[in-house]
C-alpha cells in the first residue's frame, strides 16, 4: 500500500504547485480536514512517509507529497494544512482553500473525528461546494466507542451523496476501504448542497448563470457566484491567476453583482454579515445531517480527559504541574545527557587518535595536520558529543507532552498572560519549541496566524535557552552553586536551572509587552484551540520522528556552521602578533567593555566566536586561558573550576555568565533562520538585539549590586 516518499513543496503567492508525478497517468488526491483529526496519520499510512504528526492545531503548514499505489492506480497524496473553514483568515486556511479550488485534483478526501463529527461536517460541506468528487474519512472510531458515540456511516453516505468510510488511522488495515473508495467513487449528482436563506440564494441565482457561461466548469459556479458576494482582495488574485483573467472585468458580470448586492443591502444584508449568514447555514446543515445518523450510548465510562483537564488547566494546579513536568524534563536531561556525553567523548577521542595514524600515514605536513584535527574536526566532534545527548533526550520527552495532548493545555494556561502581552496562546507553544532549538522554535511560529503576533513570536524565541546553552549553564551551576553529588546534586542542579528558565519565561513576557506597546502594536487576536483528546504516545513512532525530524536536523545545520568555526577559531588561537595571538589580542580588547557586565574579555570573546555553536563556549574559554592554541576538553568540572577561579571568576562572574547565555544573540542557525521565516533584515536585527541587551543589562545590575 505505501511507496516512495519525497519532499515537501511549498506555495508561491498564487499557490502555483508544482506537483511531482512518477507518470502522466497519477492521480492527484487532496487529503484536508479539520487540525488534530489524523489527517497525517492517515497520510502517513497510505504513503510510508514520516511526516510529523503532532497532537495540536496548526502543525502541517505547508503540503506534503507521497505517492501511492492501489490496484493498477497510481496516486499522488497532498497532505493540505488542517483547516476549520475554507472561508480563509489564516495562512494555512488560505494554502487548504486554494489547493482544493485550484490544485487540480482528482479527489479530496476529507477527514473528520468521530468523535465530533458535526463540527467536522462543516469543512465537509464547504468542499462539497466546490467540488462533489469528494470522499469522506470518519476517523478515531476507536476514540468514539470508548466515548459510547455511535455512527450511521451509510446514512451519512446516503446524505451526503458521497462515499463514506470509517477508518481508524493507526491500524494500517482499516485504510483498504478508504483507497477502495477513492479508486471507484464515480460523481453523484444527488451531492448535498447548503440551502442559504432565500435572499441569499436569489442573489446566487442572479450571478450563475453568467459565472457558468465564463468559468466553462473551471469552478463551481455556485460556489463561486457566492463568494463574489462577500470576495476579499487577496481570493480575487487567486481566482484571477487560476482562471488568467479578471472575472470582474466582465460589464455583465459586474452589473450583476452589483444588482445582488442592491437585492442583499435592501434586506440589510452587507458584507460585513454575509459571511456570517453563510456559516450559520453550514452549520445547521451539519447538525440537521447529524440528528438520525450520531447515536450516544449510555456508557458507564468516565470522561477521563475532562477530569484530568479540571487538574491541568485549572487556575490553583495549572502552573505548579507545568513547572513540576519542566523541572521533570531538565532533570531526566542532565542526568542522561551526562553519561551519553562522556561516552560520547570516549568515541570522539578514538576516532581522533585513529584520524591522526591515517594522516601521518600519509606524511600530512605539521600544519595542515594542526588545522584538520584540532580545528576542523575538534570543534565539530565536541558539538556532537554536547549537543546530542541533551537533543536525543529532550526532544523525545517533547514529543511525547505534544503526542499525549498535554502541550494544548499549556498554550490554555498560557493564552491569559499573553494576551495581556497582546500576543496569543500559541506563543506558548512555539516557545516550548525553543528549549530544544530556537531555529525550530522560529519555524514553528508558522501556526500563528497574525502576521504581527508571529514576528512577537519569532522575536521573542530566542530569550529562551536552546539546547545549545544548557551545557554552559548546567556547567556553571554544577561547579559554583552544587556542593553534593550524586542524586540530590542533580536535582537541586535541575532546580537552579528551572530558577533560570522561569526567568527566562517572564522575560519573554515582558519582551512581548514591550514590543507589542512599540514595535508591534495591536489588539490580540482571537483563535480556535482545540483541546485534543488525551492519548497514549506511540513510543517507537516518537522516537523516529525526535530523532530524524528534529534532533540530527537541527544537529545537521550546526555542523554546517561548526566546521568552518573551528577553522577559524583554530587559526585566531594559533596566529600571533607581536607574540601575542589574536585570540588573546582580542580578548584584552574586549576587556574594559566586558568588564562592565562582570565578565571579562575571554569570556565575550568565547561568546562572540561561539556564535555558530553555542556548544563551544566553555572550550573556547579555557583556550584563552590556557592559551594552548587548541580546543581543550577537561572531563572534571573540579579542575576546569580551579582553571576559572585561578583567572578571577568569582560567584558573581558564574551568575553573570549564566545570564548572558541565557540572554544573547541567537546562534547563527537560527539568526538565518529568523530572516528567512521573517523575510526582513529591520526584524532579524531586532531579534538578535533584543535578547543581548536583555542580558547587558541584567548582568550590569548584577556586577553593580557586587559592587
Amino acid at each position: 500500500m505505501g511507496l516512495t516518499a519525497f519532499s515537501t513543496g511549498k506555495h508561491t503567492k498564487s499557490e502555483e504547485l508544482i506537483i511531482k508525478k512518477k507518470k502522466a497517468t497519477d492521480k492527484i488526491i487532496a487529503i484536508a480536514g479539520n487540525p488534530n483529526v489524523g489527517k497525517s496519520t492517515v497520510f502517513n499510512a497510505l504513503t510510508g512517509m514520516n511526516q510529523h504528526t503532532g497532537n495540536w492545531a496548526g502543525k502541517t503548514v505547508t503540503n506534503a507529497q507521497g505517492y501511492c499505489k492501489h490496484k493498477n492506480d497510481s496516486y499522488v497524496l497532498v497532505d493540505i494544512p488542517g483547516t476549520y473553514s475554507l472561508f480563509a483568515h489564516s495562512k494555512e486556511e488560505e494554502i487548504a482553500r486554494n489547493f482544493i479550488c485550484f490544485g487540480g485534483a482528482e479527489k479530496t478526501v476529507v477527514i473528520c473525528d468521530a468523535t465530533c463529527l458535526e463540527r467536522n461536517l462543516n469543512l465537509v460541506l464547504q468542499t462539497l461546494e466546490i467540488t462533489e468528487n469528494v470522499v469522506v474519512c470518519v476517523n478515531l472510531l476507536d476514540q468514539a466507542k470508548k466515548k459510547g458515540i455511535k455512527i450511521d456511516l451509510n446514512g451519512l453516505s446516503k446524505k451526503l451523496g458521497v462515499n463514506v468510510i470509517g477508518t481508524i488511522a493507526r491500524k494500517k488495515k482499516t485504510l483498504d476501504n478508504l483507497l477502495y473508495a477513492i479508486s471507484n467513487q464515480k460523481t453523484n449528482r444527488n451531492v448535498y448542497k447548503v440551502t442559504y436563506p432565500i435572499i441569499v440564494e436569489q442573489a446566487v441565482s442572479i450571478l450563475q448563470d453568467e459565472i457558468e457561461k465564463m468559468v466553462q466548469g473551471k469552478l463551481n459556479s455556485r460556489w463561486l457566484s457566492l463568494n463574489l458576494l462577500s470576495l476579499n482582495e487577496s481570493f480575487l488574485e487567486e481566482i484571477k491567476a487560476y482562471l488568467q483573467f479578471d472575472i470582474l472585468e466582465n460589464p455583465k458580470i459586474s452589473q450583476k453583482l452589483c444588482q445582488a448586492k442592491d437585492m442583499l443591502e435592501s434586506y440589510g444584508v452587507t458584507e460585513e454579515n454575509l459571511n456570517d449568514i453563510i456559516a450559520s447555514s453550514v452549520v445547521a446543515s451539519s447538525e440537521e445531517i447529524c440528528k438520525d445518523i450520531i447515536t450516544f450510548k449510555t456508557t458507564t465510562n468516565k470522561d477521563i480527559d475532562r477530569r484530568l483537564d479540571k487538574i491541568f488547566t485549572s487556575k490553583k494546579f495549572g502552573y505548579p504541574i507545568m513547572i513540576l513536568l519542566l523541572l521533570a524534563v531538565f532533570w531526566i536531561t542532565i542526568t542522561g545527557a551526562n553519561y551519553i556525553s562522556q561516552m560520547l567523548s570516549l568515541l570522539f577521542g578514538f576516532i581522533e587518535s585513529k584520524l591522526q595514524d591515517l594522516l601521518q600515514f600519509w606524511n600530512t605536513p605539521p600544519l595542515l595536520h594542526d588545522i584538520i584535527i584540532e580545528g576542523i574536526y575538534r570543534v565539530p566532534a565536541l558539538v556532537v558529543s554536547v549537543m546530542l545527548p541533551p537533543m536525543a533526550i529532550f526532544f523525545p520527552l517533547f514529543t511525547i507532552l505534544e503526542d499525549s495532548g498535554y502541550l494544548p493545555r499549556i498554550a490554555f494556561n498560557l493564552d491569559k498572560p499573553f494576551k495581556s502581552c497582546h500576543s496569543c496562546g500559541k506563543q506558548a507553544l512555539t516557545m516550548c519549541m525553543g528549549f530544544g532549538c530556537n531555529a525550530a522554535g522560529v519555524v514553528g511560529c508558522r501556526i500563528i496566524d497574525s502576521k504581527r503576533e508571529r514576528l512577537l513570536s519569532i522575536a521573542t524565541n530566542s530569550l529562551v535557552p536552546c539546547n545549545g546553552r544548557f551545557p554552559t549553564i548546567i556547567a556553571i551551576i554544577s561547579m559554583f552553586f552544587i556542593t553534593i553529588g550524586g542524586f540530590l546534586g542533580e536535582f537541586l542542579s535541575a532546580v537552579l536551572l528551572t530558577t533560570f528558565i522561569l526567568l527566562s519565561i517572564l522575560m519573554t513576557f515582558v519582551s512581548t509587552k514591550f514590543l507589542s506597546n512599540t514595535f508591534l502594536k495591536g489588539a490580540p487576536s482571537s483563535y480556535t484551540l482545540e483541546m485534543p483528546p488525551y492519548r497514549k504516545p506511540q513510543f517507537l513512532q516518537v522516537l523516529v520522528r525526535s530523532v530524524f525530524d528534529r534532533t540530527l536536523f537541527v544537529l545537521g545545520r550546526s555542523l554546517s556552521v561548526a566546521v568552518p568555526a573551528g577553522f577559524i577559531i583554530w587559526c585566531m588561537a594559533n596566529i600571533s602578533v607581536n607574540g601575542n595571538s589574536l585570540l588573546l589580542i582580542c580578548s584584552d580588547f574586549l576587556d574594559p567593555i566586558a568588564s562592565l557586565i562582570g565578565l571579562d574579555g575571554t569570556i565575550l570573546i568565547a561568546f562572540i566566536l561561539g556564535f555558530p555553536a553555542n556548544e563551544i563556549v566553555i572550550p573556547i574559554i579555557l583556550m584563552g586561558y590556557l592559551q594552548n592554541g587548541t580546543l581543550t576538553e577537561i572531563s572534571s568540572l573540579s579542575v576546569i573550576k580551579e582553571i576559572l577561579i585561578s583567572n578571577g571568576w568569582t560567584v558573581k562572574t558564574a551568575i553573570c555568565t549564566i545570564i548572558f547565555s541565557l540572554f544573547h544573540w541567537p546562534c547563527s542557525t537560527t539568526v538565518l533562520t529568523i530572516k528567512k521565516e521573517s523575510g526582513s533584515i529591520k526584524w532579524t536585527i531586532l531579534s538578535v538585539l533584543l535578547p543581548t541587551v536583555i542580558g547587558a543589562m541584567i548582568c550590569f545590575l548584577i556586577n553593580l549590586i557586587f559592587l
